[in-house]
């Protein structure tokens, strides 16, 4: 495992893990470990993205804010392009795990109530929950706890249920363009009707895929636009019709502007945590000499 990188989340500084190697070891799924303390409490607000994400606290000192102003601690998971969605803690110690819609429909046993929405892993797991989180707590180190992770992951994935070709084949395509390729084009691709692709995919994934689509190039704009791009930059190559339609999306997944979104804490961590989503800074301009 590489050395515990220190990064600085507003007033606190939280140190990063993550697992050995170029590639995750389970496909479609990437974590990262985060311990550190604050002054004060540290507040962020979630910038949503193509993936679920299962948060395992092992010092339960993360509250969870949903949009429906209910609040939760323990392990939990965070559905894709979820509402309005904050988490605060003064100290972290906590696992994150980010997974794709195909292995999270299989984990967690079909994934459609969790489009949106917070759960508790017991909700989704029962007893286990509690068995996960405690081997977890126990083993310590890092290493140990992405080791255990991985395996425990592993298991339900070849266990659990598989989403139909057809879904799978058109997520790989949404997120392999971006978002940018029409729902009825990917209909006729895979053979269905747009009513049944609609259907299926809704009962699947956990989104339309119309908001699916538009998740994607939220996710593909977001990050342009916190390496330094400008938000008519990130509107073009993110398939916007123009910038005040990037705008609008932006706002409606997180109630703040591209240049707000731009500096949001929640993505300090990207460099190091997730770095297979990175994307290149803003080519700068050479300085010139006077």
């Amino acid at each position: 495992m590489r050395t515990l990188i220190p990064v600085r989340i507003g007033p606190a500084v939280v140190d990063v893990a993550v697992p050995p190697g170029p590639s995750p070891a389970l496909p479609g799924v990437r974590m990262a470990g985060f311990r550190g303390c604050a002054h004060s409490t540290l507040d962020l607000q979630v910038v949503p993205y193509p993936e679920l994400t299962l948060f395992v606290d092992f010092g339960d000192a993360l509250l969870v804010d949903d949009a429906s102003g209910r609040q939760q601690r323990g392990t939990i998971v965070v559905g894709l392009g979820p509402g309005s969605v904050r988490g605060s803690a003064r100290e972290a110690d906590c696992l994150q795990i980010r997974l794709s819609p195909p292995v999270a429909h299989a984990v967690f046993g079909g994934s459609s109530e969790l489009g949106g929405t917070v759960t508790g892993l017991d909700d989704l797991w029962g007893s286990e929950a509690a068995r996960f989180q405690e081997q977890l707590r126990e083993a310590g180190s890092w290493e140990g706890r992405f080791a255990l992770a991985q395996a425990m992951l592993a298991r339900r994935c070849e266990a659990g249920r598989r989403l139909d070709p057809e879904v799978g084949f058109v997520w790989r395509r949404m997120m392999g363009t971006g978002g940018q390729t029409r729902v009825e084009y990917l209909a006729d691709e895979v053979g269905w009707s747009r009513k049944r692709l609609w259907s299926r995919f809704r009962t699947q994934v956990g989104l339309t895929p119309k908001q699916a689509a538009k998740l994607i190039r939220f996710d593909s704009a977001v990050r342009r636009l916190a390496a330094g791009h400008s938000a008519a930059s990130a509107a073009a190559d993110g398939g916007f019709v123009d910038q005040s339609h990037l705008s609008r999306d932006v706002k409606d997944f997180t109630g703040m502007t591209p240049a707000a979104v731009a500096h949001a804490s929640w993505l300090a961590v990207d460099d190091i945590a997730w770095p297979t989503r990175n994307i290149s800074p803003r080519p700068q301009a050479p300085l010139r000499r006077r």
